[in-house]
């Protein structure tokens, strides 16, 4: 357990240049506080203990704003970056070297038993306010975007971003998307009206034709 949390102290000075020093991480961070506390309730609750835990994750929630249940499962090198409103389900699974913002959601989609919160891979990176709900895997090396909200498994080394989110980079290079601008949108009326009046044009030119097939009155050729 303390080798896991020199590791937790050091993620934060590698990701957070604010970090000036091991005291000012342990003093002044809350989201260091709330992962020492859910790395001893989670060893409790380990051991078959569950109000205890209960307890102490309600004593985090309540001084950092970080819910962790104490089931959750979370790796080396986790670092909750301003972690107000942050919430982790019970069985929630983290990789290692994995970061948070504020704001994210890591929860379920209903009352099933069982595994019922996400998975989330190694050196992965959830941005401000993203929701990660139901039982998925996010891969290893994923970025997902800022209030996205991610309803399926997002495939390793890709970034997804959207309501709902949708992977737009896979190994690097841009995932080809819908095209939405709304000045290249097909008219199917109009194309319909285009086509009625075609139509329209070859009735009224039967019999009105020229040797050559090409109407005497409107220059109409018909088929």
């Amino acid at each position: 357990m303390f080798r896991r949390i020199k590791e937790d102290i050091k993620a934060v000075k590698e990701r957070d240049p604010a970090a000036k020093s091991t005291l000012e991480v342990l003093l002044c961070y809350p989201g260091l506080h709330a992962l020492l506390c859910h790395r001893f309730a989670h060893f409790l609750y380990r051991h078959g203990l569950v109000l205890l835990p209960r307890i102490l994750s309600h004593l985090s929630r309540f001084f950092t704003g970080i819910e962790i249940h104490p089931g959750a499962r979370i790796g080396n090198s986790f670092f909750i970056d301003h972690g107000m409103g942050v919430v982790i389900g019970e069985t929630t699974e983290i990789g290692s070297n994995v970061t948070i913002y504020q704001g994210v959601t890591l929860g379920g989609t209903g009352k099933e038993q069982g595994k019922r919160h996400p998975t989330i891979g190694n050196n992965v990176v959830i941005g401000t306010g993203a929701k990660v709900l139901g039982p998925i895997e996010i891969g290893d090396n994923c970025r997902v975007g800022a209030g996205s909200v991610v309803l399926s498994p997002a495939p390793s080394n890709s970034t997804v971003v959207g309501i709902p989110a949708r992977v737009v980079y896979f190994n690097g290079e841009k995932v080809p998307s819908i095209n939405l601008n709304h000045c290249d949108m097909p008219d199917p009326v109009a194309e319909a009206l285009k086509r009625l009046q075609e139509q329209i044009d070859q009735l009224r030119c039967q019999g009105v034709e020229s040797e050559n097939g090409v109407c005497n009155n409107c220059g109409h050729k018909n088929l």
